[in-house]
């Protein structure tokens, strides 16, 4: 059985992007399901479009991700180079190009950029522009003597123009093509360098890929890849072609979205982890129904034949969720190092953060959450007393006034501020005095915090505000309550 080998090929041209990131996870996934090998090619072939410290990125979101490529340009596994501007200085796609000269199945155009531009066909409802094959009739004395004189050229491939072109795709079907879109579909550009489409044909095949993982926009550009193929006299590959995705409003993913890229998404405070579960899930689900899943487990389940034709929607809230189940089950050490900035950009007091950072671990969804449930810890923010009212605690202001009346001494007296013996203290209060724990507890979180809402109850917020800044803040509270 042939060894199923895919690869990840992308331009260097920025960040990357969300559907490229899902490209290379299920080229990834696709090969190690079936003990198979993944492999890195750099397509740098489009000059204007490459930007300097882009295959940085590349390299650094794979490992990030854990899409450790089994053969690239910093591993050589006998089908380099793997980076296609090297490739191209070696001359091996004009080699190719030029032997389908040699066999009429392409051929040299000279013609000039005005004469290309004025080229359009109808083709059922749609104007477009195709190649008229004006240079396919040049004899090879006229081919040779433009060559001569140095004029420009292009190589395009010899395309039929009538009949139709049908090729398979795993997930889409079959698909049939009529053979007046295709075009005589460009190979060599004027510059010297192989089209993408072209150089994509040749590495896949000298490089032994058997399943070709894509978006659905390249789905018109199989056929011509199909004509490529054939006239070599080379086996076609396993097509898999991805559905497109789509935001809430279920338009194209845009750079100006904000979370396009996994860059994007890990500044705004989501882990690695969280990102590969969610992509995985964007056109696939397993059979099983489960959504958290480690990479490790999507090897195991991933089965390519189940992948969905309809566009998948980037739903930013599951992703939000979904990294929220991640930061509870994630190690603390690990965590607090990532929570660490974004609590010191609130925090500038002689707290006890890793206990910080403990109380908000279940309460988040990605880091940049923890601002705002951390914020009074610097300074109680100012707050209307109606917040001491609770029906559920049946509190309201004058209750409240008296209940922190009552435990002030109480908390005064006490050295341990642990958290453990405080509340051992005010359980004790509360019996004593036949109130309910809430009762007691929820006027104090209340004068700690001037929020409804807090990542830790009364006595773990006291703990780590200890035990002057505690009485002081309760007294503050008094004053308020008094005067209202």
């Amino acid at each position: 059985m042939k060894t199923v080998r895919t690869r990840f090929a992308p331009s260097p041209t920025g960040r990357m992007h969300v559907g490229n990131l899902r490209t290379a996870l299920y080229a990834y996934l696709i090969a190690k399901h079936e003990n198979g090998q993944f492999l890195l090619r750099i397509e740098d072939t489009d000059q204007e479009r490459y930007v300097d410290g882009a295959v940085d990125i590349i390299y650094r979101t794979l490992a990030k991700t854990g899409l450790i490529h089994d053969e690239g340009p910093d591993r050589d596994g006998g089908c380099g180079p793997y980076v296609q501007s090297e490739r191209q200085a070696s001359g091996i796609y004009l080699k190719y190009a030029k032997q389908l000269v040699d066999e009429g199945k392409a051929y040299y155009c000279f013609c000039t950029k005005e004469r290309l531009e004025s080229l359009h066909r109808t083709v059922g409802d749609k104007e477009i522009n195709v190649y008229d094959k004006h240079c396919l009739s040049l004899s090879r004395e006229e081919v040779e003597e433009n060559l001569a004189k140095g004029m420009p050229y292009v190589i395009r491939q010899n395309n039929p123009n009538t009949g139709v072109t049908t090729f398979h795709d795993e997930i889409y079907g079959d698909i049939t093509v009529d053979n007046a879109e295709l075009d005589d579909m460009i190979l060599i550009k004027s510059d010297g360098y192989p089209t993408y489409n072209f150089a994509n044909v040749i590495d896949d095949h000298l490089m032994g890929i058997t399943h070709v993982v894509r978006g659905n926009e390249y789905l018109s550009s199989t056929p011509k890849y199909n004509r490529l193929y054939e006239a070599f006299g080379w086996e076609i590959p396993v097509y898999v072609h991805c559905p497109l995705i789509t935001d809430e409003e279920h338009k194209k993913l845009s750079k100006r979205s904000g979370h396009s890229s996994y860059e994007d998404l890990i500044e705004a405070g989501f882990v690695s982890e969280a990102v590969v579960n969610f992509v995985a899930l964007l056109g696939w689900s397993p059979e099983d129904n489960v959504e958290i899943m480690s990479l490790d487990e999507l090897v195991r389940k991933f089965d390519y034949t189940k992948m969905s034709k309809s566009p998948a929607v980037f739903d930013y809230t599951k992703l939000k969720w979904m990294n929220g189940e991640y930061l509870k089950a994630m190690d603390f050490d690990a965590f607090y190092e990532c929570a660490l900035p974004f609590i010191k950009e609130v925090i500038t007091k002689d707290y006890d953060l890793k206990k910080i950072a403990a109380m908000v671990k279940t309460r988040i969804e990605i880091f940049p959450d923890i601002r705002d449930h951390i914020d009074f810890f610097e300074a109680v923010p100012d707050y209307d007393i109606s917040m001491y009212t609770h029906k559920k605690m049946k509190t309201d202001a004058a209750s409240s006034l008296k209940l922190l009346e009552e435990v002030l001494p109480l908390l005064k007296d006490c050295n341990d501020y642990s958290n453990d013996n405080l509340f051992a203290l005010l359980s004790g209060f509360a019996a004593q005095h036949e109130y309910k724990t809430g009762f007691v507890m929820w006027p104090i979180r209340t004068a700690l915090s001037g929020k409804q809402m807090t990542p830790g109850g009364a006595t773990e917020l006291m703990e780590v505000l200890k035990k002057e800044e505690s009485i002081q803040r309760i007294e503050e509270a008094i004053e308020k309550l008094k005067n209202s």
